[in-house]
């Protein structure tokens, strides 16, 4: 009797995600290269001057006008908040973070990664009382970048590696959201505030009332990131607080529900941020013009601090931490990976652009400070990106990846 013939499985999530994000790294990467150029040619003048125009408008009660660097900054990148917010959820709830033996090695290791780069930061910011705020800038992973570097090696890295990258990624954002809503919260406005919580309100009625629809809860959450934005909280958080209401929906003995209305969301969130959102705040922020900086400006405390965090406390914290867990026997090391790929992913983890930027701009007001950031940014990322490649681009795996599926992952 003739075999039935199965039909195709479309990709999972993760690997859908996985494509993705390596694909915007390289578009991140060209973007942040162009920005450096424009800054330093004759372009330079109307670039900044570009960033610094007001756009915005009156209408009665309602007041909005901000430069165009601010409209990246607290308006687009509410989406790429959004996004994170929904990938959270969804590897929480039904991913690679769903079970405790899952979340133990990266979720540990994390911790690590984002507390040993503020301390060396504090280390070199001790006597300098203007810039300790800038403590939790090296402490975040930029996975796009990060997943950029790794698809250029192929094969070379098992998936279990690139999933257990994703998965701190993934774990340092939270952090660094949860962060700028404790330490980098401005003046609260109370009335704002209130209105926000009541925006809030509706979204997780929309949720409870089973709205599967996607617009209402769009629709509410423009009204909850103006009125977050208003109330002193960092609006980026609006974006995260309205992914958390997002309906997912699981069938029975599946993981990915494709009509899901996160997953709907997250699929069509992820091309315009990865590609057009990301890189487009990259190119607006990492503009840094190199007139009037001297070299000595490399070893202010600032730079030296961000710099060595990222460079040199994301890869200890995570790989240390990582192998002390896999050592006492609560986590196993990821599937055939080898030790020296596990260090070169770890130092991989300290390329910090995007959220490492994002934290800077929040952190401080002074803009010789967030030149000496965007300085330590690029030296920190740029340092771990080519040690990372070349420690994995010369190992090899413990066992050949080919015909095998990474622990809790399906094949797709």
């Amino acid at each position: 009797m003739a075999i039935p013939k199965q039909r195709a499985r479309p990709p999972s999530a993760l690997r859908e995600f996985l494509s993705q994000e390596a694909s915007g790294g390289y578009v991140l990467m060209a973007a942040a290269a162009l920005a450096l150029l424009v800054a330093n040619s004759p372009l330079a003048g109307r670039y900044f001057g570009t960033l610094a125009l007001e756009v915005g408008f009156d209408a009665g009660f309602f007041h909005l006008k901000e430069s165009v660097l601010h409209w990246i900054n607290d308006g687009l990148m509410a989406l790429f908040f959004l996004l994170v917010g929904l990938e959270i959820k969804r590897e929480v709830l039904d991913g690679q973070l769903s079970r405790p033996s899952r979340i133990i090695l990266p979720g540990i290791s994390a911790l690590g990664g984002v507390a040993l780069p503020a301390l060396i930061y504090l280390a070199f910011n001790a006597r300098s009382p203007a810039s300790l705020s800038g403590w939790a800038i090296p402490s975040a992973t930029d996975i796009a970048f990060a997943l950029g570097v790794l698809a250029l090696l192929g094969s070379r890295v098992p998936s279990s590696l690139k999933i257990f990258l994703t998965a701190v990624a993934v774990l340092d954002d939270l952090a660094a959201i949860l962060i700028i809503a404790v330490f980098y919260t401005a003046q609260l406005h109370v009335a704002a505030l209130a209105v926000a919580l009541g925006a809030l309100a509706v979204l997780i009625a929309l949720n409870r009332l089973k709205v599967t629809r996607l617009w209402p809860y769009l629709l509410v959450g423009v009204a909850l990131w103006y009125f977050v934005l208003q109330s002193g909280i960092h609006a980026t958080l609006a974006g995260v607080a309205l992914a958390m209401t997002i309906p997912l929906r699981r069938r029975a003995g599946s993981h990915d529900d494709r009509g899901s209305p996160l997953h709907q969301l997250e699929h069509r969130l992820h091309a315009p941020v990865a590609f057009l959102i990301v890189p487009l705040f990259g190119f607006a922020n990492a503009g840094l013009s190199f007139a009037g900086l001297s070299p000595s400006a490399a070893v202010d405390p600032v730079p030296l601090g961000v710099a060595a965090g990222l460079f040199v406390g994301k890869q200890l914290g995570i790989f240390l931490t990582a192998i002390a867990i896999i050592r006492l026997g609560w986590a196993d090391m990821p599937a055939y990976a080898s030790i020296r790929q596990l260090y070169g992913v770890s130092v991989l983890c300290g390329i910090g652009f995007t959220m490492s930027l994002f934290i800077g701009n929040l952190a401080f007001s002074d803009p010789h400070l967030i030149d000496e950031t965007k300085i330590g940014v690029l030296i920190g990322s740029l340092g771990s990106a080519l040690l990372g490649f070349l420690i994995l681009r010369g190992s090899k795996s413990d066992v050949p990846p080919v015909h095998h599926s990474a622990p809790g992952i399906r094949q797709a």
